[in-house]
């Protein structure tokens, strides 16, 4: 395994990081653990999580994957094995069920407090907003709406006096971002920059893929510059980019065959970038999922790429793309593609 860490901290991290989001839904508490610990074997310490998941959100599973990571702990006695990230749910739709006051002072002790009671810890070592609270793009949305009624109102300062308060409580370590963009980011480390008593954003979880570039536009500049490290999340695209979809049936128990409301990864233009990639992979004797992740690995701004897997060979596969070297070849095919079908899905 390769580490980093997250900026400016001395918390040290795999390079690939093991995403929860499928367990209590597609994956049982077994597999979660059998996941948990092959992954904690291979040298990945690095997991991630959220209050919303198990996802497709629902009520009736509201955070059943962190009280199945907390069961493992419980059994492991792992805690401290493990770096643990997670997540606070922004307001809207799918969080309908969770709370309707959004990143309230409130809202953000309440749900720290559960969050810990659910993993079985006293502490959490990344804590993350999941969303913005205000009217922006996100979750596939090509362009900002102008228009849209925003009933927000800046309470940037506010939230991280609520995050330094339960940071001195001991409660969360550093906190991070999530679905942000470049103004939303830089308005937070500006704010920890005037105010330096109050925390400083230390991560943007987003989505990175070959067929979702656009963190290098605009984003990019501000992660290096500013050392706000990427959690890479979708790196195959919902399994897009295994190359499983390309078949005339799909996979039965594939994620997008099950929720076919998630196909921001699945459009015709998609589609065509992906098995272009895919002939790129068999080219050179890849398979097209280490080819893409292990393009992510090679980025400059990435602190941790976060994969998921609903099955232990899939894991498996995709923990070693950590070993995976890109040639200058494969590289410069990649940007071919790339520059022919650029960002087809957001």
């Amino acid at each position: 395994m390769k580490y980093t860490r997250i900026p400016n901290t001395d918390i040290r991290i795999s390079k690939i990081c093991l995403g929860t989001m499928t367990w209590g839904r597609q994956n049982n508490e077994d597999e979660a653990h059998e996941q948990m610990d092959y992954a904690l074997d291979q040298g990945v310490n690095f997991f991630d999580t959220a209050e919303l998941y198990p996802v497709p959100a629902k009520k009736e599973l509201y955070a059943v994957t962190e009280e199945l990571i907390g069961n493992w702990f419980k059994k492991t006695g792992n805690r401290d094995k493990v770096v643990l990230a997670s997540k606070i749910a922004g307001p809207g739709y799918a969080a309908k069920h969770i709370r309707s006051t959004g990143f309230s002072k409130e809202s953000i002790i309440s749900a720290v407090d559960d969050s810990l009671k659910r993993l079985q810890t006293d502490y959490i070592d990344l804590y993350q907003l999941h969303w913005p609270e205000r009217n922006t793009n996100y979750f596939g949305q090509r362009g900002y709406n102008a228009h849209a009624v925003d009933v927000w109102d800046d309470n940037i300062h506010q939230v991280l006096e609520t995050l330094r308060d339960l940071i001195a409580e001991g409660k969360i370590r550093h906190v991070g971002l999530s679905n942000e963009t470049p103004w939303g980011t830089m308005r937070y480390l500006e704010e920890s920059k005037v105010h330096q008593s109050l925390p400083r954003m230390r991560t943007i979880q987003n989505p990175y893929s070959l067929l979702n570039r656009l963190f290098e536009v605009g984003l990019s500049e501000v992660s290096m510059r500013e050392q706000i490290g990427l959690l890479a999340y979708s790196p195959l695209g919902f399994g897009v980019l295994s190359g499983k979809y390309l078949t005339e049936i799909p996979p039965r128990k594939a994620r997008v065959t099950l929720f076919p409301n998630y196909n921001r990864y699945s459009g015709d233009t998609a589609v065509q970038a992906t098995e272009m990639y895919a002939q790129l992979a068999k080219e050179h004797g890849l398979s097209i999922a280490q080819m893409a992740l292990a393009f992510v690995n090679t980025r400059p701004f990435l602190t941790s790429n976060i994969i998921g897997a609903t099955s232990m060979g899939q894991l498996k596969e995709n923990i070693e793309s950590i070993d995976v070297n890109l040639s200058d070849e494969v590289l410069d095919g990649i940007e071919k593609i790339h520059k022919t079908i650029p960002n087809p899905a957001p």
